[in-house]
């Protein structure tokens, strides 16, 4: 976070500017979590301007993502997308896909590049994927935003006992995958 924090406040006029970008780029990728250039925009921006900000770079990711993911995967349809509600959305169009798209932005364990890879290799439509996603993103991001200013407000030792849970949480989720 810290490296996306300086990046915005050595970036001056351009910051905002800079902040889009790195949604837009952190969407595409498709694997690192948004929280951080929550956390930079609201430390950056203040909390109202920050969520603002937060929230047009998400959408503006998701849209970008989905353009490049549609014409990137045309080609070849992957097979690694196990989940129902995903399989679901890629046999979906119209308003079914609307509101397949709205339903796994609000699930918080399904990853946005997931959502935006699926609705690009399904039949759904920019629009559609733009209405559900824009409403969709925002309760997961007012949530998102919340908590990160919670996690910047805690003393050290609270985010260190956060992280040491986070970690024992991946560990046991890992072996437990690993067994099965």
């Amino acid at each position: 976070m810290n490296f996306i924090t300086e990046a915005l406040l050595s970036s001056g006029p351009f910051s905002i500017a800079v902040s889009l970008v790195f949604n837009i780029l952190i969407s595409v990728l498709g694997v690192i979590p948004s929280v951080f250039i929550t956390a930079a925009n609201i430390t950056v921006f203040g909390f109202e301007k920050g969520l603002i900000l937060s929230y047009v770079g998400e959408i503006a990711g998701a849209v970008v993502s989905f353009w490049l993911y549609r014409k990137g995967f045309q080609i070849f349809q992957p097979t690694f997308m196990k989940n129902r509600w995903v399989m679901k959305l890629q046999k979906s169009h119209g308003i079914h896909a609307f509101w397949m798209i709205l339903m796994l932005r609000l699930l918080p364990f399904i990853p946005s590049g997931v959502i935006n890879l699926t609705a690009a290799l399904s039949k759904t439509g920019m629009m559609i994927f733009f209405l559900a996603t824009s409403i969709g993103k925002l309760p997961a991001l007012l949530v998102e935003a919340y908590s990160v200013t919670q996690v910047l407000k805690a003393s050290d030792d609270v985010r260190i006992v956060l992280i040491l849970l986070i970690l024992v949480i991946a560990v046991i989720y890992y072996f437990y995958r690993n067994k099965l």
